[in-house]
């Protein structure tokens, strides 16, 4: 697959949202998550900074701030694994 002035295509042919969603339905759920994380890439080499809202930044503060404030409070990842591990 190509992709031309922002336009996936085959063979020189577009490519429709419907028909490129087909076949990522065909990738494994392994394969779908690598899939969202390239097309996140590129993404993030185009915009690399994309503004957030007033409302999300203060929630990001907000959360920063808890943070500072009960650095233990959290749950490592590795605890976090385990906890999703054990539960049926």
């Amino acid at each position: 697959m190509r992709y031309n002035s922002g336009v996936p295509t085959r063979g020189g042919r577009a490519i429709s949202t419907e028909a490129l969603l087909e076949q990522v339905r065909q990738l494994s759920v392994a394969e779908r998550i690598r899939f969202v994380a390239d097309v996140w890439d590129t993404i993030d080499l185009e915009q690399p900074d994309l503004p957030l809202s007033s409302q999300l930044r203060e929630e990001l503060d907000r959360h920063l701030e808890d943070y500072h404030a009960h650095p233990d409070a959290g749950s490592s990842w590795d605890e976090v694994k385990a906890r999703l591990r054990t539960k049926p």
